[in-house]
């Protein structure tokens, strides 16, 4: 094909057609952040095996962490035109959902320099699925790893990335999100004065239903709104009191300025908090923003309906979404084993 305005054109392909180190030397260094996933799947035998730390080798998740963060500070050896980083930060976080068998690693990298850290999020996964196969190979050869594919970057002169699910290809088998959850049906509320007056600007509203899809949730409604208390105790109260919603995901209004009313709304409309869930929201974010402590998230329930404030930083619910992916199946499960069998009807606020 001949060179034309608009193509698109490898970078590691010099004048010569000979691969070659990109050369980065007139950036200018910024900070340059990046996630990347990797799922492994197993039956659910050996994924309880992964979650109780009762396999052939022992504790599965404590290792592959590691590996992957060994792994991501040797990329540029790895991979050969990879540039070799000073990395600020790496982690790796596991969940394991058990009936579903499947592990799901999240890797996030950062560095403040000239090019990004998608190579080191993407191997850091690679290498810890790789560990999770090595250690459960013992007693399952069937486990496969099914992806591994970058969620979101920042930084840099092609500035931000979020991966949605409608990014995702829908292939028989391979690639395919969890299987659906019986009973775990979801409303998504962006709740911001801006968005509201113009939706289609809203970017964390797919984050909330990235975070919805890795729940294996069935969502009945997505709805922009604005900072009004009244209106959001009027939306919480209709998706938890007139609709089949076992899950309610909000995002935005959590802060301490003065329009941030969304944890007032919520406590208005709650029956019972849960503590535990905002405590791992916040201590989720800690790793990530000096400000973690000025969330004012809540989460409670309502009738047989969960409630959870999410922030309004899609790169922030990106970042909190693993630590409550376990629990808000299991919660929603135990809610609606408590609920009562009977129809209670119009709540009041």
């Amino acid at each position: 094909m001949s060179e034309g305005e608009g193509e698109a054109r490898l970078t590691h392909i010099g004048e010569d057609g000979q691969a070659r180190m990109v050369d980065v030397g007139a950036k200018e260094p910024t900070e340059r952040v990046a996630i990347a996933r990797a799922r492994v799947l197993m039956t659910p035998r050996s994924a309880a095996a992964v979650s109780q730390g009762t396999g052939p080798k022992g504790e599965v998740l404590g290792v592959a962490r590691l590996a992957g963060i060994t792994a991501a500070k040797q990329t540029a050896q790895l991979i050969p035109l990879a540039h070799p980083l000073a990395l600020t930060f790496v982690d790796v976080r596991a969940t394991v959902d058990v009936a579903g068998g499947l592990v799901e690693l999240l890797g996030e990298v950062r560095t403040v320099g000239r090019t990004g850290v998608e190579m080191e999020a993407m191997t850091a996964c690679a290498v810890a699925a790789l560990t999770v196969y090595d250690m459960v190979k013992a007693i399952e050869r069937g486990v496969r790893i099914e992806e591994i594919v970058l969620l979101e970057k920042h930084g840099g002169r092609r500035g931000d990335y979020l991966r949605e699910p409608a990014d995702r290809p829908a292939a028989d088998g391979e690639g395919r999100p969890p299987p659906p959850r019986p009973g775990l049906r979801a409303a998504l509320i962006t709740i911001s004065t801006s968005k509201a007056e113009a939706p289609e600007l809203d970017e964390s509203g797919p984050q909330l239903a990235a975070m919805a899809e890795r729940l294996g949730a069935e969502v009945l409604g997505r709805e922009v709104i604005p900072d009004d208390r009244a209106q959001i105790e009027a939306r919480l109260r209709h998706w938890a009191g007139e609709t089949a919603c076992t899950l309610v995901l909000t995002s935005g209004g959590t802060g301490v300025a003065p329009s941030d009313v969304t944890p007032e709304a919520t406590a208005a409309v709650i029956e019972r908090e849960i503590d535990g869930l905002a405590e791992a929201m916040r201590a989720a974010s800690r790793p990530h923003s000096p400000y973690w402590m000025l969330s004012r998230a809540l989460a409670g329930v309502r009738g047989s309906t969960l409630i959870v404030n999410l922030p309004g930083n899609p790169r922030s619910i990106a970042q909190i979404a693993p630590a409550l992916l376990a629990a808000i199946p299991h919660a929603v499960e135990l809610i609606a084993d408590s609920a009562p069998s009977h129809d209670p009807g119009p709540r009041g606020g």
